[in-house]
């Protein structure tokens, strides 16, 4: 599988492919672990509504959506995220002077001394 835009990187899926718990009962999903974790994050990098989500791709919305319910009910989306917050990649930190604000002082105001004794 080629990797998309809002999709993990195989270095990625090896941190946390051993968290997901075994397929115990029914008949197994077609569709993998992986594929259906990138179907959760399609959803949360792009915005959409879960029924937007590109069935070619990702299958049916529905099942994804029961599978992300019964993952977030059982704490696991939590664990994941616990686990890689440890050892952050920084790859979308971005500081600029719209997320940091200077000063008054810092503008270029006059640099003299006022005493008002």
């Amino acid at each position: 599988m080629i990797p998309r835009r809002y999709e993990i990187t195989d270095e990625q899926w090896e941190q946390i492919k051993d968290m997901f718990p075994p397929y115990q009962t029914g008949r197994p999903s077609k569709l993998s672990n992986r594929t259906m974790f990138n179907a959760f994050l399609w959803i949360a990098r792009s915005g959409a509504a879960w029924r937007d989500l590109p069935e070619e791709r990702y299958g049916s919305w529905k099942t994804a959506y029961s599978r992300f319910c019964k993952w977030r009910d059982s704490g696991l989306l939590i664990a994941i995220f616990q686990a890689l917050h440890i050892e952050p990649d920084f790859e979308n930190l971005s500081i600029d002077s719209t997320s940091i604000k200077a000063h008054q002082h810092s503008a270029g105001a006059k640099k003299t001394q006022t005493d008002t004794r």
